[in-house]
């Protein structure tokens, strides 16, 4: 029996090996995106037109997971005004357009690169990979360059 899934772990970046370039612009041998999540880069109308896209999927057929990636700056929760933006953003997504499932690394981007250039300095800092968290520093490189290439949303 089969079942129908976004999930895709971290296999995004060894099935990216191989794979051919695709016509969204992604090139020969690079990591595909990552479940449902947009490709890196592609996804430039803001969290949003993710939402509104993600949530058209029939997610009663698809059993095997609807896994989608956010990645945005710790800068963006310091304000109250912004906090509240993200909160009435994630109803939205629940409750009005029924979304299934997101995920968010909340960590500048600036961080993840200086955790792989010093991964000493970095040893506690935990990432939401795709379906589950581990220590940055732990991971390949490879898979590290994937998350840090995660469009960096804003609200």
């Amino acid at each position: 029996m089969r079942y129908a899934g976004t999930s895709s772990i971290s296999a995004n970046v060894g099935q990216g090996h191989s794979t051919l370039a695709t016509p969204d612009g992604r090139f020969a041998r690079t990591p595909l995106a990552e479940g449902c999540s947009p490709e890196h880069a592609l996804d430039v109308d803001g969290p949003t037109a993710v939402f509104k896209s993600v949530s058209k999927l029939d997610t009663k057929s698809i059993t095997g997971g609807v896994l989608l990636n956010q990645k945005m700056s710790p800068q963006i929760l310091r304000s109250a005004e912004n906090c509240e933006k993200l909160v009435m953003l994630l109803r939205t997504f629940f409750n009005r357009l029924h979304g299934y499932h997101v995920q968010y690394n909340v960590v500048a981007r600036e961080t993840l690169v200086d955790a792989q250039n010093n991964p000493d300095k970095h040893r506690d800092l935990i990432v939401r990979v795709a379906g589950y968290s581990a220590f940055f520093v732990g991971l390949s490189k490879e898979t590290q360059d994937d998350i840090i290439e995660r469009t960096e949303q804003t609200v």
